[in-house]
């Protein structure tokens, strides 16, 4: 089937490749641990890690346009794109993509990260196109939709009317394999492949009460003295603190945003991962809960049809939302 558009979600440590259809329909995928931060900066070397993720794809017929999301417009990438400020739509972003002018092939149009200005000021890279992958703006919502993307910086980000309106950033994968790695806590963990369901919802419980109330830094370190006093064992201390952190991370984000239980709320991501916030925000008591693993290839589509890059008619209404069953 002939190609319409080279996608590429090109983040720190992988390179996600998708040869798009007329319809925006992945036509194939690839996965490379070609990430910015494995590549030595050069202009060569980013050639060469774009031409093995998909050279074949852009000698094999006609010239086809080129779009990336991700790592690849930061400071440490290709090009730096400027940040768009929010709240914006995906025309937006559209209208603010960077060129890479290469000296064989189409140029590389970079999308640009969002900006949230303010006291403590925001920024993404790359969820903004799995945002709008997943939101079809002229879809029957009958208020905002929020959209949660567990991570190592996982992102809660609120859509209304068909824009990103607003979003918050909570470090807490990170900070959880920091936790288990570079502390004391690590010492008395440990970690297996079974997921201990009552651990993880004991920490959920312990984020929610009044013990919790001091946020992170005054529970995490229970995660080692119940071990030691024998009421939770080492192999449990990873889920535990897992449910402690991320209790913590949706009570800052529900007592920020103010959330009635029926809020739609849709989670994009790893779907492990995803289980476990679907779980711990419906021990928080929401009841409207969606799972869709993956968009980036649907909204880097979007944009690239709003910038021109591919024909305004060939675009199909896309809904890559999953019913998680909730």
């Amino acid at each position: 089937m002939n190609t319409h558009l080279i996608a590429l979600d090109w983040g720190t440590s992988s390179l996600r490749a998708y040869r798009l259809g007329a319809a925006g329909e992945t036509l194939e995928e690839r996965s490379l641990p070609l990430g910015v931060m494995q590549l030595d900066g050069s202009e060569a070397d980013f050639e060469r890690a774009l031409d093995q993720a998909c050279g074949d794809w852009q000698r094999s017929g006609p010239a086809v346009p080129m779009i990336a999301c991700g790592m690849i417009g930061s400071a440490q990438g290709w090009r730096q794109v400027s940040y768009v400020e929010a709240p914006l739509g995906a025309d937006g972003l559209g209208t603010a993509l960077l060129p890479i002018h290469r000296s064989q092939g189409m140029p590389l149009w970079l999308v640009p990260g969002v900006i949230q200005r303010g006291a403590l000021p925001n920024v993404m890279r790359g969820e903004e196109t799995q945002v709008f992958g997943l939101f079809d703006g002229d879809a029957d919502h009958a208020g905002p939709l929020l959209i949660g993307l567990p991570g190592s910086h996982s992102k809660w980000v609120m859509v209304e009317d068909g824009q990103l309106s607003q979003f918050q950033t909570f470090m807490t994968g990170e900070v959880y394999q920091a936790l288990l790695g570079h502390t004391i806590l690590g010492r008395t963990a440990v970690i297996g492949d079974a997921f201990n369901a009552a651990a993880f919802e004991r920490g959920l419980r312990v984020a929610r009460s009044n013990e919790g109330q001091g946020g992170p830094l005054s529970t995490i370190f229970s995660s080692r003295t119940l071990v030691l006093t024998g009421e939770l064992s080492g192999s449990a201390q990873a889920d535990y603190l897992s449910g402690l952190l991320i209790g913590h991370e949706l009570a800052a984000m529900t007592s920020g945003l103010q959330l009635p239980p029926s809020q739609p709320i849709v989670l994009i991501g790893n779907s492990t991962l995803c289980a476990r916030y679907l779980w711990a925000l419906e021990y928080f008591g929401f009841e409207s809960l969606r799972f869709a693993p993956e968009a980036t290839a649907a909204g880097l589509w979007k944009i690239a049809a709003g910038a021109g890059l591919v024909a305004a008619q060939a675009t199909g209404e896309r809904d890559v939302r999953q019913d998680a069953g909730h």
